[in-house]
């Protein structure tokens, strides 16, 4: 008669609780097909405009592109997928999102660079990037309040685990495969190739069940809904602590971004080295997530937190003063490990914290800046290489970061004396 007790407790440490449910499944397997292909369209994207250009600033504004329409849209975002059936939003970005890549599959071909010059080309896949940051300003937050809806509350840790090591298994193949894929097949290969990923996803998540609004239609405006989201964000001090400590440490941490200049024109490694560097951090993440969907993180989460954002802009130094490949690939698997501790640490407090009826806002929210952190990192790497140099803007990165961990130590004692 003490089996629900019994069950509880088991659920905080059995590995498999929520992969035993069909539709979770269908979802992350959904997801991790989506996003293997949104890796493998980032690692296009950052290759095909620096060898349209030759400006790492011509990355950074790749980033920009896709940051600035996905932050404009993030509160208004929230306020419709709180209010809309979400299976479908969902699928209506994965069919936008093809869209654009068979846009991008036009412009790789040999006929558009006939009569558009390379800098017409790298102007036009600016514009389909800020189409797709609306998109995703969407697509984004939406898998997370889904996610929410499909599993019970008891298994949520451990969905959400599983969650980000499908999200990270996905980056790894995607990143790697790009990288190759570039290689092989060129461009206009690569990005068939992400088409028919993007559709095949489209087919999985129609096996989702729809996912209605828990909030009644026209029960507020836009501006108080949006509002309500916001509030609960400040009002919760473990989230401010926690957003505002993956924004400052992604923004000046993306190193990741001038991966094609270094393995171009530094490690001199070409697109089977840069396929190899844009999957490092990603494999050393999903080894660490494995690990801690075995053996979850017990006590002092919110220590273990800061001390891993500390450990990754370590990382993100040696990497930048490396001239060695091995070293610079070691660098980025480590600088992964301690960042997929801070991703699933983040993921768990955000999926415990906020209620179903503002998740779509709260998550929005948070993609806002957590999500376009990466882009406006990704900018700010760019425009800090144009400055400063490569090497020396890397550097800076790295030494920011540990000056974020030593603010976020002292400014937010909640977050870090957090446990769950």
């Amino acid at each position: 008669m003490k089996e629900p007790n019994t069950s509880i407790e088991q659920l905080k440490t059995e590995p498999f609780a929520a992969m035993r449910i069909a539709e979770f499944r269908n979802l992350i397997l959904g997801r991790f097909i989506f996003i293997m292909g949104l890796r493998m369209l980032s690692t296009l994207l950052g290759w095909w405009i620096y060898n349209l250009t030759n400006a790492p600033l011509a990355i950074g504004i790749v980033g920009l592109s896709e940051f600035v329409p996905a932050v404009s849209f993030a509160l208004y975002a929230g306020h419709v997928i709180d209010l809309s059936e979400k299976r479908k939003l969902l699928l209506r970005g994965i069919v936008l999102y093809n869209a654009a890549v068979l846009v991008l599959l036009l412009l790789s071909t040999p006929l558009t660079s006939t009569y558009l010059h390379n800098s017409a080309v790298a102007i036009c896949i600016f514009a389909v990037v800020f189409c797709t940051g609306i998109i995703r300003s969407f697509t984004g937050p939406v898998f997370t309040v889904i996610l929410a809806q499909t599993v019970p509350k008891n298994k949520l840790q451990n969905a959400t685990t599983w969650n980000q090591g499908a999200w990270l298994s996905a980056s790894v193949i995607g990143h790697a495969i790009g990288g190759f894929l570039i290689a092989w097949a060129g461009n206009t290969g690569t990005l068939t190739v992400i088409a028919s990923l993007f559709f095949i996803a489209f087919i999985t998540m129609l096996q989702l069940k729809p996912k209605p609004p828990l909030n009644e239609r026209g029960e507020k405006k836009t501006w108080d809904s949006v509002k309500e989201g916001i509030n609960f964000v400040l009002k919760t001090k473990e989230l401010v602590g926690a957003i505002s400590l993956d924004l400052f440490a992604v923004l000046f941490g993306g190193a990741v971004a001038m991966v094609p200049v270094y393995a171009r024109d530094i490690l001199k490694v070409g697109p089977q080295g840069f396929g190899f560097l844009n999957a490092g951090s990603d494999i050393g993440s999903i080894f660490i997530v494995i690990l801690l969907t075995f053996q979850p993180i017990r006590k002092k989460q919110g220590t273990k937190l800061l001390l891993a954002v500390a450990g990754f802009g370590t990382c993100i130094i040696i990497f930048a003063l490396s001239k060695l490949f091995w070293l610079s690939f070691a660098a980025l698997v480590i600088s992964g490990m301690l960042d997929g501790i801070s991703v699933v640490t983040r993921g768990t407090i955000l999926q415990l914290k906020t209620p179903d009826h503002v998740r779509g806002r709260v998550m929005s929210v948070n993609s806002m800046f957590i999500n376009s952190s990466n882009e406006l990192g990704q900018f700010e790497s760019g425009l800090a290489a144009k400055l400063l140099g490569v090497v020396p803007s890397v550097v800076f990165g790295g030494c920011m970061t540990l000056l974020v961990v030593v603010i976020t130590w002292i400014k937010a004692p909640t977050l870090r004396k957090m446990q769950y």
